[in-house]
């Protein structure tokens, strides 16, 4: 397979920051038995993760194939490993706040360069499509297997135990491995720089992409669908444990198995894309994913879970809810992939910059709405609301497939 070493860099690098992104819902999820923090204050780490990754991708995005891309996915990883091992002796709200920042500023790096990357690897539209799906499903596969191994940390016969953040060690160990690999592989950058190299004149290239009105609404669908996919990831756990009284450890396997939804979905989404013009897998997904919640949501009234309950023993919704999941998923590679096949190689590090902004403040706000709807209402009442950003979804992508980009260099 061509490009395969760096390839598989790629692939384990999205691996790694799957992990460490997506615990925040777990751990939210812990810092309310640990510390005893509400659901509001308790939905902030979403934000202590996702507006470092807006602030660093705005000011990055432009100059980073300057800073070398392979360069900053080193240091992003160098920064992780360094935190995953000061956290297992965190004793303070504050330590996960500073957990998430570093973690967020780290993505930022990794997530342009991976993106600004597909493009070097691949050589046509289709197979752009079709190796973002596959990314952004092992991105998922990385999900499942993070809430797999923090649930296996989880002490359920003392929620107060601390021994959960043993876990961090052996994320530091994997960032480790992912750094050693990273080091010693090989990428041609080239074709990722702009003619123009001065720092001026990759500001134009990013203001640029403002000016096309596939690009502005693009954008409104990254910040939809991201908005959505974020309440749901986050906030699963903790709808487990207070709306469907699983155990702690079950609540987070929930999680894992929502992961496992969303990798099967994107992973479809890969050859689905070769098949189908994207605006009608998205369309189908939003549409699915829609009646999937009015069908599930109901049957989460009123349930009855013994507190031994198991994944054996467990009521038809505890597994409906999170395969939910396959119908979400295929909705954010096929546009991504779509607007960055769409441009020029030397504005995919400013495209994939803009990607990051928009994914963290709609994570940012879906997450905060979700939380406090959840807090004052029910959880059944947080998920219904996405049926709102759902509908605009489908209303902005339907519009930006009647545009076209032609920058000139």
């Amino acid at each position: 397979m061509k490009n395969f070493n760096i390839k598989a860099v790629l692939f384990l690098n999205y691996f790694v920051f799957a992990i460490l992104l997506n615990s925040v819902g777990t751990v939210i999820l812990q810092m309310q038995q640990n510390f005893g923090i509400t659901k509001s204050n308790a939905s902030i780490l979403e934000g202590f993760k996702d507006l470092p990754i807006a602030i660093c991708s705005f000011i990055l995005a432009s100059f980073l194939p300057k800073i070398g891309i392979k360069n900053s996915m080193l240091i992003a990883l160098f920064l992780v490993s360094c935190m995953c091992f000061v956290m297992p002796f965190a004793d303070h709200f504050w330590f996960f706040k500073l957990l998430f920042a570093i973690v967020g500023i780290s993505f930022a790096l990794i997530k342009i360069s991976v993106f600004t990357s597909i493009g070097l690897v691949t050589d046509n539209d289709k197979e752009h499509s079709s190796f973002m799906g596959f990314l952004e499903g092992f991105f998922m596969v990385g999900v499942l297997m993070g809430n797999v191994l923090f649930s296996l940390f989880i002490d359920d016969s003392n929620p107060k135990s601390m021994t959960w953040l043993n876990v961090y060690w052996v994320l530091g160990a994997i960032s480790v491995v992912s750094f050693i690999f990273l080091f010693f592989s090989k990428l041609n950058e080239n074709e990722a720089k702009s003619e123009n190299t001065s720092l001026i004149g990759d500001i134009k290239n990013s203001i640029s992409l403002f000016s096309y009105k596939k690009v502005l609404f693009f954008l409104l669908c990254v910040f939809l669908f991201v908005l959505v996919e974020q309440s749901f990831q986050t906030w699963t756990p903790t709808f487990y444990k207070e709306i469907l009284k699983v155990p702690t450890s079950m609540s987070i396997q929930a999680g894992a198995v929502l992961a496992g939804a969303f990798a099967l979905g994107r992973f479809l989404s890969g050859f689905f894309l070769r098949k189908f013009a994207w605006i009608y897998v998205v369309s189908f997904c939003a549409i699915g994913f829609a009646v999937s919640i009015l069908l599930v949501l109901p049957l989460t009234q009123n349930t009855n879970i013994s507190t031994d309950a198991g994944w054996l023993n467990a009521p038809l919704v505890v597994y409906l809810f999170p395969l939910m999941g396959v119908f979400l998923a295929p909705i954010y590679p096929s546009i991504n992939s779509l607007i960055l096949s769409s441009t020029p190689k030397y504005l995919h590090s400013s495209m994939s910059g803009l990607i990051v902004v928009f994914s963290a403040i709609g994570g940012t706000i879906g997450s905060i709405i979700t939380g406090s709807v959840f807090e004052k209402f029910t959880g059944q009442h947080a998920f219904y609301l996405s049926l709102i950003p759902l509908s605009l979804l489908i209303i902005s992508a339907i519009i930006m497939n009647k545009f076209k980009i032609n920058p000139k260099k």
